[in-house]
């Protein structure tokens, strides 16, 4: 029988939590990498690096490109934005929301200088989650102008090749409108 073994993704962001001044607290993680499904959960996680020899913590950053944002800060970054801001609604026991993360993170590398892509976790977040109805995870919603992009609305899970059509469509028609 075959095992089945999970990509990884190489750390991008690695800061030492520990304050003691020991000769470790400059050792280069270039080696180290992160199983693809922390990722998935949260933009940050606390792990122990297993490839060095000692017991310290560190933050690491993956998808440096999307934003996890909150109910505080939905104002601020949504719909206070100059630019479109597409929002993604996932919640860490949600299997399509797991699937599609590494599309998103391709996708909001790519149009960086177009759109901002945030996240936000269902299960943190009621107030949002009821105030935009999200029925279904993950759901995609498109702002613009502090509003609702009429039809931008996507639920369910969705393939690179789709979601980048789906966001060029999007980006199309307010661009026209």
């Amino acid at each position: 029988m075959a095992s089945l073994s999970l990509p990884t993704i190489p750390l991008r962001t690695v800061a030492s939590t520990s304050s003691s001044s020991s000769s470790y607290s400059a050792v280069p993680l270039v080696h180290c990498s992160v199983p693809a499904r922390l990722s998935f959960y949260s933009s940050r996680r606390r792990i122990t690096c297993p490839k060095l020899r000692c017991s310290r913590q560190f933050t690491v950053t993956c998808g440096a490109a999307i934003t996890e944002i909150n109910e505080i800060q939905f104002s601020d970054t949504v719909l206070k934005s100059t630019r479109p801001v597409l929002v993604e609604f996932v919640a860490t026991w949600c299997g399509p929301c797991r699937l599609i993360s590494p599309a998103m993170e391709s996708l909001a590398q790519e149009y960086e200088d177009r759109l901002r892509v945030v996240k936000i976790d269902h299960d943190a977040n009621p107030r949002l989650i009821e105030e935009y109805k999200v029925y279904g995870l993950p759901t995609l919603i498109l702002f613009k102008n502090g509003k609702e992009v009429p039809e931008s609305r996507r639920e369910g899970a969705i393939t690179k090749v789709k979601l980048k059509e789906y966001v060029d469509a999007l980006l199309e028609s307010i661009s026209v409108s």
